[in-house]
């Protein structure tokens, strides 16, 4: 089991196939792990690894991924993990695709290192609506709960600022309307359509961004092979 590891931080990744590299950031809230993949009505890791070198990772703090816990953590905590990951693997250039909060963190990776991404998928991303802030905080909180059993250094004050820097935000709550606008790199969109992945976030990124795509059908039926094919030619087309 690869991990990769820097002071208290370790990493657990997984890479499949050959050619230019592709960065997955799964779905699954604050227990991202390579496992939700499957899960999935195509899975990324089967479809892309005949094109591209795929590597997948668990999140910080998820699966078997750890690293100590702050009322500091937030969004960029996040995005210096992935990009530490991509240093560590000699990865200069990749392309981008998260699901679910995997999106958030994807858009996340631009806007810290935007030379770093050659194009990027976001599917079904995350994003606030007026009826969803209490439903993010409990996700937060059912992960947190599990983690305090093992981690009584952490005090009820970082929880709660970690969770603020979370999921206080507006939008896909870790990047802005105007940097979405400002985003030069090609986007595909896979439309969200429930609580969590709220389709008018998904419009809105496509409406935004000067170079996206939006994918209305792609979880059932003949839509499923045609999404997944869609995402192969359009990672193709953004390859160097």
């Amino acid at each position: 089991m690869p991990i990769w590891e820097r002071d208290d931080l370790k990493l657990h990744y997984e890479e499949f196939g050959r050619g230019f590299p592709v960065l997955l950031f799964a779905p699954g809230g604050m227990n991202s792990t390579i496992d939700f993949w499957s899960r999935m009505p195509w899975n990324p890791i089967e479809v892309l690894s005949e094109h591209f070198r795929v590597i997948a990772m668990d999140q910080r703090n998820a699966g078997d991924s750890s690293a100590a816990i702050s009322g500091t953590d937030g969004w960029k905590t996040y995005a210096a993990d992935h990009i530490a990951l991509l240093d560590g693997l000699g990865i200069d250039r990749c392309h981008a695709l998260g699901c679910c909060i995997g999106g958030s963190y994807g858009l996340g990776l631009i806007e810290a290192d935007p030379g770093r991404v050659a194009g990027a998928v976001l599917v079904q991303p995350i994003g606030h609506t007026d009826a969803n802030r209490e439903a993010f905080y409990a996700m937060f909180d059912q992960w947190a709960d599990e983690l305090r059993k093992t981690r009584p250094e952490v005090s009820a004050a970082d929880w709660a600022a970690f969770r603020g820097r979370m999921y206080d935000g507006d939008f896909v709550f870790n990047v802005s309307r105007d940097f979405v606008r400002s985003v030069s790199h090609p986007l595909l969109i896979l439309m969200g359509d429930d609580l969590y992945h709220p389709e008018a976030i998904s419009r809105e990124i496509a409406q935004l961004a000067p170079r996206a795509e939006l994918v209305e059908a792609w979880k059932e039926g003949p839509a499923v092979q045609a999404s997944a094919q869609r995402v192969v030619e359009f990672l193709k087309a953004q390859t160097p």
